[in-house]
């Protein structure tokens, strides 16, 4: 109980800033991996190795995007009624979320690994290193119960202001997949099969970690709900004394609330399709790269590679971001969430612009470490990387507006337009790749990028402000009573 934190208290720049940094060092440690992972590969096995992992990047992301949309829909709903102070409804919440992940997680699991053939013909990977693709995929979709079961933990733990519990799994487990990533594949000659091993191994031990830090949490225990227990216990700053915080339907000793899986279900699903339809217009792209040639694929991996480091504290503030206006939306204070909003905002653009400075001034010398070799293909593999790199980090706050933005809809409930900038950013990504990339060639993918995130900036900053100046009264509130919304 130590880690969670109120957030409709204090300074919101603050709030956001210190709840964030835990976040910014678990995704440092997360991309620590990820680079290591790519780095380990390319100079063990060889630059082939390393195209084989980026010619199934965004298919890799489809399931992971899911995986995501899943947990963070399902924790929109948790925060919020911890921001409420309604702790029986939070408990049903959190349990029935668990049943729905559980299941969601093997049918995913399933239908993932029957798709990888055909899946692999559509993106056309080159015969050369489709097998290493197949087997890198193959190996990652039989860890999905894992990946499901840290996104889960760490969504929940995330919802109630514990931003440090995720951030020690993840440390842990950055670590463990480094060293192991040495082992199978330096020492035991597993290619790219040992790599795959060593990530669902690590994402096993994130998932164990978060999990045993919840049951210290007396909302996450395992047990039925106690018979006469108070139905609002404070946690918001004004629970019970609003109507619109008025206890979830089902009495206070029922695990039952009807409707319940209609709400976790109609927050998940938008997301779920917002990630599903990124992940389809990042594919379609790769099909495009894909006929490029091995040098092309392995510049673009190199920097897809760092795409985690270049947003990652973006990502950090997004997280930041869901939970603070997800528990002040649903304590009511309007007044609190456009001040985060706006600090978040200028937060987001001091980091974004360090970051993309750094990556201009070193691109050359990342390049380098990813694509080590003097030979023609190296080096070109070498420029292509840097002029992404180059475009990425100049862009780079258009990015960090994308995660700040969409994820403040997102704590109000309104998963329905983040979804629909989803849309914009298909649409912009695969027109770019199918028809501007006849004329530009592979430049047009990596401008690609920056529309994309572009036209979702455009889409989701409409729909914010109609919020805002409706003063709230366009977001659903949470539910009272018998209703049945969020």
């Amino acid at each position: 109980m130590k880690n969670v934190k109120d957030m409709t208290k204090g300074s919101p720049a603050g709030l956001i800033f210190t709840f964030a940094i835990p976040l910014m060092l678990g995704n440092l440690f997360q991309q620590l991996y990820t680079v290591a992972d790519s780095l380990i590969v390319s100079r063990g096995v060889g630059v082939d190795a390393l195209a084989s992992l980026g010619s199934i990047d965004w298919y890799l992301y489809l399931v992971l995007g899911t995986i995501q949309g899943i947990t963070q829909g399902f924790a929109i709903l948790i925060a919020q009624r911890f921001g409420a102070g309604d702790r029986q409804g939070l408990k049903r919440a959190y349990r029935q979320s668990m049943l729905l992940s559980a299941g969601l997680g093997l049918l995913l699991t399933l239908c993932a690994l029957l798709s990888v053939p055909p899946v692999l013909n559509l993106l056309q990977v080159p015969e050369g290193i489709r097998p290493m693709s197949r087997t890198y995929a193959v190996i990652l979709f039989l860890g999905v119960p894992a990946q499901m079961l840290f996104n889960f933990t760490a969504s929940m733990l995330r919802a109630l202001g514990d931003s440090r519990t995720p951030l020690q799994a993840m440390t842990a487990a950055s670590l463990f997949n480094i060293g192991m990533d040495l082992v199978f594949v330096m020492v035991f000659r597993l290619g790219v099969a040992g790599a795959a091993a060593a990530t669902v191994m690590a994402q096993l031990l994130s998932g164990l970690w978060c999990l045993r830090a919840m049951f210290s949490v007396e909302e996450f225990r395992p047990g039925r709900l106690k018979a006469g227990e108070p139905k609002e216990t404070g946690s918001g700053p004004a629970a019970g004394t609003d109507p619109r915080k008025a206890p979830h339907n089902g009495p206070a000793d029922s695990d039952k609330e009807p409707g319940l899986n209609g709400k976790l279900l109609r927050l998940c699903t938008p997301l779920v399709l917002q990630n599903v339809l990124i992940s389809v217009g990042g594919m379609i792209v790769i099909h495009v790269v894909n006929g490029f040639g091995v040098s092309f694929i392995a510049g673009y991996t190199a920097t897809n590679k760092l795409y985690g480091a270049l947003e990652g504290a973006g990502i950090a503030y997004g997280y930041a971001m869901v939970t603070y206006t997800g528990q002040n939306y649903g304590a009511g204070r309007w007044d609190r969430i456009r001040a985060g909003y706006k600090a978040a905002m200028l937060i987001g653009a001091g980091t974004s612009f360090v970051i993309g400075a750094a990556m201009v001034l070193f691109g050359h010398q990342i390049g380098a470490a990813f694509l080590p070799g003097s030979t023609a293909r190296v080096l070109e593999a070498r420029q292509t990387a840097y002029q992404y790199l180059l475009i990425m980090g100049i862009c780079l706050p258009i990015l960090y507006v994308l995660h700040v933005t969409r994820s403040t809809l997102q704590g109000l409930g309104d998963t329905v337009m983040t979804m629909v900038s989803g849309i914009a950013e298909f649409l912009m990504r695969t027109f770019m790749a199918l028809f501007i990339s006849r004329y530009l060639g592979g430049t047009s993918i990596m401008y690609g990028e920056v529309a994309a995130w572009l036209g979702a900036d455009l889409v989701l900053a409409g729909s914010l402000i109609r919020h805002f100046r409706g003063g709230g009264e366009t977001a659903e509130r949470p539910s009272s009573g018998g209703e049945d919304s969020v």
